[in-house]
């Protein structure tokens, strides 16, 4: 089994030494940078660059650079998502993202975790877990939704939150660890 197999199953695997995981991932920087450094004007430039990231592009996805990921094809974005200045998905895992959903200026998706054992975290071992977030949500500047993360529809996460559980359907939640302070009624 390769290591990009491994990864997508969701097993450990080796991140840092593998070639063709190296490989796929300076694929999509150089791509990232490219797309940072395209004049913001530039719509359709802007928006080849990102299918070439992304290997779709939904017509309403808008993505303000800076932006970075590591592989690209691993994200699923939905219909009218915004991204905001900076934001990193760590994609070595499934990351999708609803329709409709806001994402504030820093924010991170994480799906990689590392052993607690150095000796195995210095061999270069990861494991990549997914990220779901649902439609009509809203995360403030600076969240960081961490692997295995499922994030119901209809939440509001606040600036600076850490999550690592998952979160219900309308919840507003903040917090380091993010816990749920209420509950939006409809």
């Amino acid at each position: 089994m390769t290591e990009l197999e491994k990864m997508k199953q969701g097993l450990w695997y080796d991140a840092n030494y593998d070639e063709e995981l190296v490989k796929k991932r300076y694929q999509c920087f150089d791509l990232c940078h490219e797309y940072n450094l395209t004049k913001p004007s530039c719509f359709e430039q802007k928006n080849k660059i990102m299918e070439q990231i992304l290997g779709y592009l939904p017509k309403s996805l808008e993505i303000v650079a800076p932006f970075q990921c590591d592989y690209g094809k691993h994200i699923q974005f939905g219909e009218y998502v915004f991204v905001n200045y900076n934001c990193y998905f760590m994609d070595g895992a499934k990351i999708t993202i609803g329709n409709h959903v806001f994402i504030g200026p820093s924010c991170g998706f994480y799906t990689a975790k590392h052993p607690l054992d150095y000796q195995r975290r210095n061999d270069g071992l990861e494991q990549a877990l997914p990220i779901v977030v649902g439609d009509n949500c809203w995360f403030g500047a600076n969240v960081s939704v961490m692997p295995g993360v499922t994030i119901g529809s209809g939440c509001v996460i606040g600036a600076g939150s850490i999550v690592v559980n998952d979160i219900p359907d309308s919840s507003v939640v903040a917090g380091v660890p993010a816990r749920v302070i209420k509950t939006i009624n409809q």
